[in-house]
């Protein structure tokens, strides 16, 4: 059966496997520590009226049949601890099949969790870790040789991944046209990281030529995943590289770091080292793998057909289960960085004199002498949020209000989500949010100031408001 697999790329497999089960602890780590505020029984958006109106056909997860805070956080520690027993090795310590059970329960529990999710869960990267995940069922462990076709699939993934980003901006903003789109990038990005500040200052000719490279690794570099080796693991070596570029230059969760596992499916392992002579798949297995191969390329012809379409949607999924996924980023790039800041005050009334105190968080912009973090892997869901909340009011209809409410209610769990909560001992009475615009300070700024960001020119988001 050597059409069917090839021990060649078994360390591309074993890195592969292993990293993917690494991204699956911090997706799953995130989960737990963050559901409570969220979407638990008493969170923003709580899954039980969720449940109560969203038909399990339409959002198929085990919370439909049960809920219960103390249910999701079991089912999430324990995704998290089987995640982190597949990074140590115990697919490759089973028999095959309860592998591939291991990999399938990692995928259904999150895909239960992200089909609760709702607004919180709406990223690309979620749909990609699920599409990616189910592949990684069927693409066996050390009793078999790598699945030829589910590598192909797995390009095909990362393929849609990058000529969907490339092909959206080159269709989207202007500035990705005339390669000026990262003049403004690092300073308005979601979650700026400890060195966007520097990038930021780099030079605009740096800037344009690292737009033509973007474009080159997106929209060329893909096509070569498709080409006989060696071509198409340096064609998998420049999309890692490029990668790492944007993860040390902001912070986008784990889209950066699942790019990059998949691109290591597809290097070729014999390049480095002799490939283990691994034994012929046994029949049942084949015929499970192929018919899977052929559904993914049956529901594969909307997402095609999207990359084609002059109206190409990004970050669409076409059926409840995340099978196979449409993406892209960044489409269009803000110009000016808004911030929405919290405010609270202890005053039972409001005068010219009352005194407002700021809340921090961990991601988003705040103290301006504050250096920004580096989080990802790790996704704060609240932070992207609140960025997504200071370009449109729209983005936060559904949850915005109900924040302020736990805000004022002093609750526990919505505070956990909070990096400085100025009022630790009682709640405030009147909680405020204004929008104030940020941008980098200079280098002589940083010098003079030792301010990281400047802002100025609040206006009124939302006016003072209490529980009363």
């Amino acid at each position: 059966m050597e059409w069917f697999s090839s021990s060649a790329y078994w360390l591309g497999r074993l890195v592969f496997q292993r990293s993917l089960a690494a991204v699956y602890v911090v997706a799953f780590t995130a989960a737990a520590l963050q559901f409570r505020a969220l979407i638990g029984e008493r969170g923003m958006l709580p899954v039980p009226e969720f449940v109560r109106r969203v038909p399990f056909r339409a959002a198929p997860s085990l919370f439909q049949l049960r809920y219960s805070d103390r249910l999701f956080a079991v089912c999430a520690w324990a995704g998290a601890l089987l995640a982190a027993a597949v990074v140590a090795g115990a697919a490759d310590a089973v028999p095959l099949w309860a592998a591939m059970g291991l990999w399938a329960v990692l995928w259904a529990l999150y895909l239960s969790i992200v089909n609760v999710g709702q607004t919180w869960y709406g990223f690309g990267w979620e749909s990609l870790l699920l599409e990616t995940g189910f592949l990684a069922v069927f693409l066996g462990n050390d009793e078999v040789a790598p699945p030829v076709i589910l590598l192909w699939l797995l390009r095909w993934v990362l393929f849609r991944v990058e000529f969907g980003a490339g092909l959206i901006k080159m269709r989207g903003d202007a500035c990705w046209r005339d390669l000026t789109c990262l003049y403004y990038h690092h300073e308005t990005q979601p979650m700026p990281g400890p060195l966007s500040w520097f990038f930021h200052h780099l030079p605009k000719p740096v800037h344009r030529v690292e737009v033509a490279a973007n474009h080159f690794v997106q929209l060329v570099v893909p096509v070569a995943l498709f080409t006989p080796q060696p071509v198409a693991s340096v064609a998998a070596s420049l999309i890692i590289c490029t990668q790492l570029w944007l993860v040390v230059s902001g912070n986008f969760a784990w889209l950066n770091w699942l790019t990059i596992v998949l691109a290591a499916s597809a290097l070729d392992g014999s390049l480095v080292a002799t490939p283990p002579s691994l034994p012929s798949p046994a029949l049942w297995y084949r015929i499970v793998v192929l018919v899977v191969a052929a559904l993914i390329l049956a529901l594969s012809y909307r997402p095609a057909r999207n990359l084609l379409s002059r109206g190409q949607r990004m970050n669409t999924t076409y059926e409840p289960l995340h099978l196979v996924n449409s993406y892209g980023a960044f489409g269009s790039v803000t110009r000016i960085r808004h911030e929405v800041v919290i405010e609270g005050t202890a005053d039972a009334h409001i005068t010219e004199s009352t005194v407002w105190r700021e809340y921090e968080f961990h991601g988003k912009p705040g103290d301006v002498r504050r250096l920004p973090r580096q989080f990802a892997p790790y996704h704060l869901r609240l932070d992207w949020l609140l960025w997504f909340l200071a370009l449109s009011p729209s983005y936060g209809y559904s949850w915005f209000s109900a924040f302020v409410e736990r805000l004022l209610d002093h609750d526990r769990d919505t505070l956990r989500l909070v990096r400085h909560n100025p009022f630790p001992d009682a709640p405030p009475v009147f909680i405020r949010a204004r929008v104030w615009r940020y941008r980098f300070t200079t280098w002589h700024e940083l010098r003079t100031t030792g301010a990281w960001w400047h802002r100025e020119a609040p206006r009124e988001f939302l006016p003072p408001t209490t529980l009363r």
